[in-house]
C-alpha cells in the first residue's frame, strides 16, 4: 500500500532545505546579540528628553548614583527571560547548537540524552523566575511609553512616542503568551469543573492558550520593536536624526 500524504505540514516543511530556518535564526539572533553588547557595554545613557530606551529602563543606575554601564543593571533581566524562553530555546538549539537543526533531520535517537536536566542546559529552568522579573521591567516600560507622550510643552505625539507604545504592547503580548505564564494560570490543574467552582480560571487559561499559539510571532515582533526603539533613541542622542512631532 502506498503511504498517504500527511496533511500536518510535515511534507511541506521538507520541501525546503532543513538548514534554511536555523541559518536565518542564527544570523538574526547573532546580529541582535552583538548589537545588544554594543549598546550595553559602550553607552552610559539611553534617555533623550522624555524617551527612554528599553535597554536602560528602569533607571537603576540613577536610583543608586551608579553611572557606569547603566544598562547592565537591568538589561540582563529581559536577556535572561528571552534566552531561557521555550520558543527561543528551540531557535538557538537549532541555529547555534545545530542540535538538531530540524525535527526530521535527526539520523537516530541518542542512547543517552539528559536534555535540560543537567548543566549547562539546566540553566533554562530559571525561565519561570525570570518571568516575574520581566513583568517588573514591563511595568516600567509602560510607564516610559505613557511619559513619551508628555513633552515640556504638554501632551503631544512624536514618532518616538508611537514606537515606545508599540514596543510596550508587543512586549505585553510576548510576556503574557509565555508558556510559563500559561502554566501559572491553569497548567497545573487536571480538571476545571470537578470542584464545582466558577470557570474563571479556565477562561483565563483558554485566553492565554490562544495567545500562546502565536508566542513565536510575539517573540520576533517584540524583539524587533525593542531593537527599533533603542536604535531610534540612540540615533536621536547621537544627533543623526531628529524626532518628528505629529502634534
Amino acid at each position: 500500500m502506498e503511504p498517504t500524504a500527511r496533511s500536518d505540514g510535515h511534507n511541506a516543511a521538507k520541501s525546503k532545505p532543513y538548514w534554511v530556518e536555523p541559518v536565518i535564526t542564527m544570523v538574526i539572533l547573532g546580529v541582535w546579540v552583538l548589537y545588544s553588547l554594543w549598546e550595553v557595554l559602550f553607552h552610559n545613557t539611553g534617555t533623550y528628553h522624555n524617551y527612554v530606551s528599553p535597554y536602560f529602563s528602569p533607571g537603576v543606575g540613577d536610583w543608586f548614583g551608579w553611572h557606569v554601564l547603566d544598562a547592565l543593571y537591568v538589561a540582563w533581566v529581559p536577556l535572561l527571560f528571552r534566552f531561557s524562553c521555550y520558543y527561543y530555546r528551540k531557535e538557538y538549539y537549532r541555529g547555534f547548537f545545530w542540535d538538531p537543526p530540524a525535527c526530521y533531520a535527526v539520523d537516530k535517537p541518542r542512547p543517552r540524552y539528559s536534555g535540560e536536566t543537567k548543566w549547562p542546559l539546566a540553566f533554562n529552568n530559571l525561565h519561570r523566575y525570570a518571568w516575574y522579573l520581566a513583568l517588573i521591567v514591563l511595568i516600567f516600560l509602560w510607564k516610559d511609553a505613557v511619559e513619551a507622550f508628555f513633552f515640556k510643552n504638554g501632551f503631544g505625539v512624536g514618532v518616538g512616542s508611537l514606537i515606545l507604545l508599540v514596543n510596550a504592547i508587543l512586549l505585553t503580548f510576548y510576556t503574557f503568551s509565555c508558556h510559563a505564564f500559561r502554566h501559572m494560570v491553569g497548567g497545573k490543574k487536571d480538571c476545571y469543573s470537578c470542584d464545582g467552582k466558577p470557570t474563571t480560571s479556565y477562561k483565563l487559561w483558554n485566553r492565554v492558550s490562544q495567545w500562546n499559539t502565536l508566542h513565536g510571532t510575539w517573540a520576533w515582533a517584540s524583539l524587533a520593536s525593542v531593537w527599533a526603539a533603542d536604535l531610534y533613541i540612540r540615533l536621536l542622542i547621537m544627533g543623526v536624526i531628529h524626532d518628528v512631532r505629529l502634534f
